[in-house]
């Protein structure tokens, strides 16, 4: 008996160890302890995605767009950093692919000595009304102001915000909205800088969507010359068109491909901007 003892006592023990760091493996994971090391805050650099369904993306996910990128990350819903992989967005079910992640690859691949943080925050359908503080949006239950602005701020601990993506408007492209957008998009822009702290933060606006199935009208002009003018009055603001680009069959939603392409016309206007 004695000597089972003695057998069985160490076993005992060596599972215990087994069980205790599993345990606090799992625990770990849960807090995103088993996330990527990050380099010197001045090194990561931030980039808000903001805006509707176009910025957070819904073009169809393909393999490509699960490969990591080492120095591309993005923050999750939760709050830790991971591989930046589509869908990034988790403002609807119906998230895909978006320009971030080609957009951050192309900053990357430029500069060896970074790393790219994104930082979702788009949400479908969002007016430009929604993006006020204490704005509820109900089609995504959330506050897309309010949220953005947070997980920014989470973000800016930890690395340096460059630039502001943005790209949104088709819900404001009617008869009583879009006479008023070029006010509120400059209202929102100066709002983003004050409460991030970051005065001269670039801005960079995307056009709408140009498809022939579905012609551009009066208010949607209006909010593209919006887009157009904020970007001419200030050093800090930029434009990217969308031409030539295409969509998904809802003719609303830019397809997967025209997407990375306008990711790179995002990476082409930041580095205009010579703020970098």
């Amino acid at each position: 008996m004695p000597h089972r003892l003695s057998v069985a006592v160490p076993a005992l023990i060596t599972w215990l160890a087994i069980l205790c760091f599993a345990a606090a493996s799992s625990s770990a994971a849960e807090k995103g302890d088993d996330a990527p090391a990050l380099p010197k805050k001045e090194n990561f650099h931030l980039f808000l995605l903001a805006g509707q369904s176009n910025m957070a993306g819904r073009g169809v996910v393909e393999a490509q767009d699960k490969v990591v990128h080492p120095r591309v990350l993005m923050l999750t819903k939760e709050g830790t950093w991971k591989p930046a992989v589509d869908p990034m967005h988790f403002d609807k079910g119906t998230a895909g692919v978006g320009l971030g992640r080609t957009f951050a690859i192309t900053l990357a691949e430029q500069n060896k000595d970074i790393t790219i943080g994104l930082i979702p925050a788009a949400c479908g359908g969002s007016p430009i009304t929604a993006w006020r503080p204490g704005e509820y949006f109900g089609q995504t239950k959330s506050h897309p102001y309010d949220d953005a602005v947070s997980r920014a701020a989470r973000a800016m601990k930890q690395g340096t915000l460059k630039a502001i993506l943005w790209h949104q408007g088709e819900s404001d492209c009617n008869a009583a909205a879009a006479p008023k957008y070029q006010v509120n998009l400059a209202d929102l822009i100066a709002r983003f800088r004050k409460d991030l702290g970051t005065p001269d933060v670039p801005f960079i606006i995307g056009q709408l969507g140009q498809f022939p199935a579905s012609p551009w009208n009066e208010p949607k002009r209006t909010v593209d010359a919006a887009h157009q003018a904020l970007a001419k009055e200030s050093k800090t603001v930029a434009f990217v068109s969308s031409d030539e680009l295409t969509c998904n069959k809802d003719n609303v939603h830019f397809d997967a491909a025209s997407l990375r392409t306008f990711g790179k016309r995002y990476a082409e206007a930041y580095r205009k901007l010579g703020k970098d």
